[in-house]
């Protein structure tokens, strides 16, 4: 243990290292959050987004309390990582006791959902999925792991049928409103799904554009940064097919309504929004829009 926790004077061994806990009532970033739960980095922003840990004291900001009623759940920490573990298309397979190819094909089809994704140094993207949920779809679906597939998805997979980055948008997308409550940043939510021309299209007044890119959510967490990988990733990001993008294009027609008619009557954010958001600043996300003078966050 480094010098740094050892100094801290109170450690209670987990099983998965020793969780230094400093007891302070100021709210924690991430990576003390991540720390104190004995997660790692990616692990904690996946409990964050599934909704395991709750910001509850400010953008990207966790309250002592929120960090002790997780640590007190049964069977902490054990229970915690288990419930954020993820694996690849082979560990997966491996878990459900099937062929790799197997696994991909239901994947494919849409029977399980990814929870994230990674791309590799040949560029390919590597999807992965709760092992939580793959244990459930073996009880629930024994017969459809080792069974062979409907005609109907044999029909599918040799069209080339693949939504396994379609499923995975539609999770995020629920996982991300579900945290949300402002009507702007829940318009943000949807509108980051829409390409550039699609997004004009709904929202002809530049002004709302430039105010749904301020508040659009930051790339998942391990988004790579290298412009091949970042390419490729990016491309994930986006809703691709055209009845894809109608249904998001309708509901963001829907969410900017909400908004519109808000009672407030205000706008929020602000050109210096999504810059304070990753500092983990406290925002006011009502804070009144700055008149058309938006700055389009790039």
């Amino acid at each position: 243990m480094n010098a740094l926790r050892a100094a801290d004077g109170m450690r209670t061994a987990k099983v998965r290292g020793a969780v230094t806990v400093r007891r302070t009532a100021v709210p924690l970033g991430a990576g003390r959050a991540a720390e104190e739960l004995g997660l790692r980095r990616a692990e904690f922003e996946l409990a964050a987004e599934l909704g395991l840990v709750r910001a509850d004291a400010g953008p990207r900001r966790w309250s002592r309390e929120e960090i002790e009623r997780v640590r007190g759940g049964t069977g902490f920490p054990e229970a915690l990582y288990e419930r954020v573990r993820t694996v690849n298309t082979g560990a997966g397979a491996g878990l459900l006791g099937i062929g790799t190819e197997r696994l991909r094909a239901l994947t494919k089809c849409g029977y399980l959902t990814p929870v994230g994704y990674r791309v590799n140094r040949y560029r390919m993207v590597v999807w992965l999925y709760l092992a939580q949920e793959l244990r459930e779809f073996r009880v629930r679906e024994r017969g459809l792991a080792v069974g062979p597939l409907p005609a109907r998805d044999r029909r599918r997979l040799a069209a080339g049928a693949d939504v396994r980055a379609r499923n995975w948008r539609g999770r995020r997308t629920g996982l991300l409103l579900a945290r949300t409550t402002d009507p702007w940043e829940r318009a943000a939510v949807v509108a980051a799904l829409l390409e550039p021309p699609d997004l004009a299209l709904v929202v002809p007044e530049e002004a709302e554009r430039a105010l749904l890119t301020v508040l659009a959510p930051p790339r998942p967490y391990g988004h790579p940064h290298a412009p091949a990988a970042a390419e490729v990733a990016d491309r994930l990001l986006r809703a691709r097919e055209p009845d894809e993008i109608i249904w998001y294009s309708a509901s963001l027609g829907m969410a900017l309504a909400e908004a519109r008619s808000a009672a407030s009557g205000s706008r929020p954010g602000g050109a210096s929004v999504e810059g304070d958001r990753r500092e983990g600043a406290d925002i006011d996300p009502r804070a009144a829009f700055a008149g058309e003078a938006a700055v389009l966050v790039q």
